[in-house]
């Protein structure tokens, strides 16, 4: 075996596939990609496989984009510039921009990569990791290369041990007793099971480990290919487990967790009820996932923001905040947060409440309002003595009601509300 004198990462390239529109998540992707949608208080859902990638050692980094991408390239510039060419690392935005063919947007996730093989080998990596961009989760890429390099694969394919019948939404892995792959099914009405757990199977968490040379010979056959959808899940993975050698690599062995996350932790925030569970969670006292994990920090763009403050001592009238995140420049005036979590610049009016609510950047709660299981997508200015959440007939004229009762608001809805 060949004896390396630095991690395989620093040999390594991650592409973070970030074109996802996330029709699931309605109104709040109807201005951002999903990837671009906030996320923990301060960062965006992107930031966790960028901050993935550096804190595994990852320096060159590329992030395509398409659906709606604005939003998510000013944060990317504003967040990620921080990597320097003379220190040999990169960081590439790449929208798409018809650089193969006049007609020709990204067709799917493998013509994504294909479109900018160029770039790619300009840099020359050893190795590829693609990345989902929309996933939230801690794990350190540098185990799934290493595994890669040890095995021999063609593919490693970064796998969720899930309950089987939940698995029927993924693409799922049939693999023999040393994880090798020998079928790859996208979403199956009877996903197979693990060797050994029948009632559990691998599902794919869209992570993929490939050496360059070979991914993009790969690319070239598929792109020649008639019919192909041009996609990892559907083509290019599924090829090589019948011609080639394709190897689960499971989460739980390069899932971070700081000592107090009990269980590895993974979530595609990809609906309205999931997104706001997610956020909801990290009020908890002992949360499963931490953000304040310092030897594994979630890098973002951190504006410059004064600290949050909260006005008034006044029985009924006190500005407070209990299990709740309140972010730098929010102002809470005589009013009650619970189980909340506040983006940067939010401003709470006297005798209002919040409670189990995630409010995005910029919003303005009035005076005398009352909001509960809410999400509020960004800049939204809430009316004084305006309820939501507590009469669920109401709600699902006025708002967009989940069937569990999360009502998502937007600032288009609030003025209709005065029409």
């Amino acid at each position: 075996m060949q004896i390396r004198h630095q991690p395989i990462a620093r040999d390594a390239m991650a592409y973070v596939l970030a074109g996802g529109r996330g029709s699931r998540l309605a109104e709040l992707t109807d201005k951002r990609a999903k990837p671009a949608v906030h996320f923990g208080g301060k960062a965006r859902i992107i930031d966790f496989a960028l901050s993935n990638a550096l804190n595994s050692g990852i320096r060159r980094i590329g992030v395509a984009t398409q659906y709606k991408a604005h939003s998510l390239i000013r944060h990317l510039q504003r967040g990620w510039n921080f990597l320097r060419p003379e220190r040999n690392e990169s960081f590439d935005i790449l929208p798409a921009s018809q650089r193969v063919s006049e007609s020709q947007w990204y067709e799917g996730t493998a013509d994504a990569v294909f479109q900018n093989i160029d770039i790619i080998e300009s840099y020359a990596p050893e190795y590829m990791v693609l990345l989902a961009g929309d996933h939230v989760y801690k794990m350190d890429y540098e185990l799934m290369l290493q595994q890669h390099v040890d095995s021999g694969a063609d593919v490693t394919v970064g796998c969720l041990e899930v309950p089987r019948m939940e698995a029927v939404g993924f693409g799922v892995m049939h693999v023999d007793e040393k994880d090798v792959i020998t079928a790859f099914i996208e979403k199956p009405k009877d996903p197979p099971a693990i060797p050994g757990q029948p009632d559990m199977a691998l599902a794919s968490m869209g992570i993929y480990v490939f050496q360059t040379r070979f991914l993009i010979e790969q690319l070239r056959r598929d792109a020649n290919e008639p019919g192909s959808g041009r996609d990892f899940g559907g083509d290019i993975i599924p090829y090589i487990v019948k011609h080639g050698k394709a190897v689960a690599h499971r989460f739980s062995a390069s899932c971070v967790r700081a000592e107090s996350e009990l269980e590895p932790y993974w979530r595609d925030v990809g609906t309205i009820d999931a997104y706001w569970q997610s956020s909801i969670d990290l009020t908890d006292i002992v949360p499963s996932l931490d953000l304040y994990d310092r030897s594994w920090p979630l890098w973002t763009y951190s504006e410059v923001t004064p600290p949050a403050k909260f006005v008034h001592n006044e029985e009924g009238r006190r500005g407070s905040a209990t299990s709740s995140l309140v972010a730098g420049g929010c102002i809470v005036s005589g009013s009650s947060l619970d189980r909340s979590l506040l983006f940067s610049g939010v401003k709470t009016h006297s005798f209002s409440s919040v409670t189990d609510s995630v409010i995005m950047p910029n919003c303005e709660i009035g005076r005398g309002a009352r909001l509960h299981k809410c999400v509020l997508d960004s800049g939204i200015i809430i009316p004084p003595g305006l309820i939501i959440g507590e009469d669920p007939v109401e709600d699902a004229q006025r708002f967009r009601r989940t069937d569990s009762g999360i009502c998502l608001v937007t600032q288009p809805m609030i003025e209709r509300l005065g029409a």
